[in-house]
């Protein structure tokens, strides 16, 4: 069976849902008609010319990007610009364009946890936590005849979901009492009469975000003309996903060891691998992010990381970092976290296969296939690089 663009969008959306992204972030379906059938399915780094290229040659009808193409605001998308050009041969190619930027750096199995696991760091977490979902608690008092309708109202509004369980509720028995007034249209009782009834104190879940659709559906499927119900805001908790990953090596390596490592799993650039600290340290701990991370140097402080794995440091954060660790640590200058800078499209490249695979095991369960190529094209903008000479200017 094939699925249809909208169909696979929103497997890729479940995957990595767009509430997560950054605010400043573009992501989700750049161009496409969502009825098209989707057969085959290219992955990529970067929207850019060459990937379209391969894309087109193959017969992609969707390439899924890790960079979003229209990141800021465009007022004209005409083949006179080559962003716009791009958007005008997908169209004519028939091949949608979907991105998946920070919300995919955050996901369970996404950017950041296939850097970490190519690494071989193991009991990770994340460098920036994302706060759970922001949960309601419905409480709702209703005949204990109608307790099971009602709970499977709620449910279908969306509650009682946790993890891979639906349909989850706790209910104790108790007594209710009421007097309806004249004006009164009462389910049970007479009007001006006390009524006592055994009621069922429903208790669940729900995502704040459909609180409102949960009182409608507990509204509709409550016999009660005034239905007695509480909505608790529930604390909230780090979530079980973030930017970054920070996680341990086992057995532990040197400074020097760990960043040939580095060098030896992600794809080759032209920058390669720089590292700053002692060749000899030892490294137990490592906080990974794919893509620039110099603006999170305080978190990565925090996290007690031996080292860094990141991309595109520029030289004054790098060395300010540099600089306090060692001041901090004392005479042996072995402060740390020592750094390992990799370059940007390297370090988020090894996302893509296992999105891929992740897509196919999702269609899979549908009863639906999908043909999907990972592009090996370096995208990197930087094409050559001449060693410095061994004896060179003195600085």
């Amino acid at each position: 069976m094939t699925l249809t663009l909208a169909e696979v969008t929103r497997l890729l959306d479940r995957r990595y849902p767009p509430r997560t992204a950054e605010s400043w972030d573009r992501v989700g379906l750049v161009a496409g008609d969502p009825a098209q059938p989707v057969r085959r399915v290219l992955f990529a780094v970067d929207p850019v010319a060459a990937v379209v290229d391969e894309a087109l040659d193959w017969g992609a009808d969707l390439i899924v990007t890790h960079h979003p193409l229209l990141l800021r605001g465009v007022h004209a998308v005409a083949a006179t610009d080559y962003k716009g050009a791009l958007l005008h041969r997908l169209i004519r190619g028939g091949c949608a364009l979907y991105a998946a930027h920070t919300n995919a750096d955050s996901a369970t199995g996404g950017v950041a946890d296939q850097l970490a696991g190519l690494l071989g760091l193991t009991t990770t977490r994340p460098l920036v936590p994302a706060p759970a979902q922001a949960l309601d608690k419905h409480v709702v008092f209703v005949p204990v005849e109608q307790a099971g309708a009602l709970v499977d109202a709620l449910a279908a509004a969306g509650a009682g979901a946790i993890g891979e369980y639906r349909r989850c509720a706790w209910t104790t028995t108790g007594e209710g009492t009421f007097t309806p007034s004249a004006a009164a249209n009462p389910a049970i009782g007479s009007a001006g009469e006390a009524a006592e009834v055994v009621e069922a104190r429903v208790e669940m879940v729900a995502p704040r975000r459909l609180r409102q659709d949960v009182i409608a559906a507990m509204r509709a499927a409550h016999p009660y003309e005034e239905p007695a119900f509480d909505v608790l805001e529930l604390a909230g908790w780090d979530g079980p996903t973030g930017i970054g990953r920070v996680g341990e090596l086992d057995p532990p390596l040197t400074l020097r060891a760990l960043a040939e490592r580095v060098a030896a799993v992600l794809p080759a650039t032209a920058q390669g691998i720089r590292y700053a600290g002692p060749d000899d340290a030892t490294v137990r701990t490592v906080a990974v992010l794919g893509g620039s991370g110099d603006s999170l140097f305080d978190q990565v402080r925090a996290s007690g990381a031996d080292a860094y794995v990141t991309s595109d440091l520029r030289h004054h954060p790098a060395s300010e970092l540099r600089e306090r660790a060692e001041f901090e640590a004392g005479p042996d200058g072995s402060g740390t976290p020592y750094l390992i800078d990799t370059a940007h499209f390297a370090s988020e490249w090894p996302w893509l296969p296992g999105a891929a695979r992740a897509l196919v095991d999702d269609l899979a369960t549908l009863g639906a296939t999908v043909e999907t190529r990972v592009s090996t094209r370096r995208t990197d903008p930087w094409t050559g690089r001449v060693p410095s000479p061994l004896e060179g200017p003195t600085p």
